[in-house]
């Protein structure tokens, strides 16, 4: 049975990149715009493109102790994300690259978390959340004092 998933094809993704950060700090547009160009080289579009974090890293990566943590969310045909990962390893600068295939229910929600913006069903969401959690601790001290008391 063939797969369809990758016969041409596009998915979203999440691209998480870890840059040199003594070279992002010199250029901050340098190594998101190369990793830019490779998505619509390959026949991508980036939807959203941005710093996640600077950190310590966990352990030195090619000799760096210090990475700026890069995130991008990009459409691409699913068979070139090969070919962006070989130019991601060939490029100087970038020390680490991970993407991940975005669940179809899921891209409108995150992209516009992304880009900051808020959902309109979110409001009414949070209050209920902020609610139950509420009730379910008024819930649990009493049975405590109950068991206490006996």
């Amino acid at each position: 049975m063939a797969d369809n998933t990758t016969s041409g094809k596009s998915a979203v993704y999440e691209g998480m990149f870890i840059f040199d950060a003594n070279r992002f700090a010199r250029d901050h547009e340098s190594l998101p715009n190369d990793v830019a160009t490779f998505i619509q080289e390959a026949g991508g579009e980036v939807k959203v493109s941005r710093l996640w974090e600077e950190r310590r890293l966990a352990y030195p990566i090619k000799g760096q102790r210090k990475g700026a943590y890069w995130i991008t969310y990009f459409e691409l045909p699913t068979s070139k994300v090969g070919e962006i990962t070989r130019q991601c390893d060939l490029k100087e600068g970038i020390l680490r690259q991970l993407f991940v295939r975005l669940p179809d229910s899921l891209v409108d929600p995150i992209i516009s978390h992304a880009k900051g913006e808020t959902l309109e069903a979110e409001p009414e969401e949070a209050a209920a959340a902020e609610e139950t959690p509420a009730e379910e601790a008024s819930t649990g001290e009493t049975s405590t004092e109950e068991a206490t008391a006996s």
